[in-house]
């Protein structure tokens, strides 16, 4: 879990999801990627929240935000036509 609300591990003090945090979560939901998808992007509403509090006049960029909690989830692959 990361340290809040400055959003960084209570391990490493790297951002949180850091690299150890990615593959105990991958692990964690590896049955149900759905609700891994659904957990960090209300991870990720709570920590725009957060830092925009701690920092409203130059808050968390989106996009970065983004890359850091959902863009590394590995896809799910409906069909043969997935790639």
């Amino acid at each position: 879990m990361p340290l809040r609300p400055i959003w960084l591990c209570r391990c490493c003090a790297a951002p949180w999801p850091c690299a150890t945090a990615r593959l105990t979560l991958v692990a964690e939901y590896a049955h149900d990627r759905v609700a891994l998808s659904v957990y960090l992007c209300a991870m990720l509403h709570d920590a725009a929240e957060d830092l925009y509090r701690l920092n409203p006049h130059d808050g968390p960029d989106p996009a970065t935000l983004f890359r850091r909690f959902l863009a590394w989830v590995p896809r799910l692959r409906t069909g043969p036509d997935d790639r």
